[in-house]
């Protein structure tokens, strides 16, 4: 089973995505909400500099990093949350897990030990800095099974975005759709995650071993 990390493990996307906006609203490059989830939801930092430098021609050197940084870290010190029961989901399963996040190592390891989860991944903790292309490419997901010595076609995904649900497709691996966060309703979730075709959908963490019941 690989998890994906922000919006599925933690509550961290609100928070994320208010810091980055605030960052971009700084360099002359305001994004609204809606705006924010579209472009930047599940994207690595790398494909995110990427279209940011595309589309607005905004250049994210480092100094804007260690700025957004140093600002994440002290919201989610203050603020951050598992998403709930997503620790009992995780005992229910009784089967190999690990995690496979767009985030920068360190954030994924403070995120996940701020949070309690840590120690129930550890050491199979994966981030898109490992592999060359981020989701919605494949590589990720793929590099997690490897790592965990799975054939893809025997993983399953829990994702919340809809680059992570590509992504787990085009690993060919089945994939649940999370929808339950705290970003759900503002980002529109559930009608993207139904457009993609998950081998199933889930509101609540409470609700998810049933239903990976049902598509195995």
């Amino acid at each position: 089973m690989i998890f994906d990390c922000d919006g599925v493990l933690v509550d961290s996307e609100p928070i994320s995505l208010s810091v980055m906006r605030e960052v971009l609203a700084d360099e002359g490059c305001p994004m609204t909400e809606a705006e924010g989830y579209e472009q930047l939801l599940g994207r690595s930092i790398s494909t995110i500099a990427r279209t940011l430098r595309q589309d607005r021609g905004l250049v994210l050197g480092e100094c804007h990093l260690e700025v957004m940084r140093q600002r994440l870290y002290a919201r989610f010190a203050a603020e951050l949350r598992p998403i709930t029961h997503v620790a009992q989901a995780i005992d229910d399963l009784g089967g190999p897990v690990c995690v496979a996040s767009s985030s920068q190592p360190d954030r994924i390891k403070l995120s996940l030990e701020l949070t309690g989860l840590y120690d129930k991944f550890a050491p199979n903790i994966f981030s898109a800095s490992m592999v060359q292309n981020g989701k919605p490419a494949p590589d990720l997901f793929l590099f997690a099974a490897a790592q965990m010595g799975v054939d893809p076609a025997n993983c399953t995904v829990i994702e919340d975005s809809p680059a992570g649900i590509l992504a787990a497709k085009r690993a060919g691996m089945k994939v649940v759709a999370f929808v339950g966060g705290g970003h759900a309703g503002p980002a529109n979730l559930y009608q993207q995650a139904i457009a993609l075709e998950p081998n199933g959908v889930v509101e609540t963490m409470s609700e998810l071993v049933a239903t990976l019941r049902t598509i195995r």
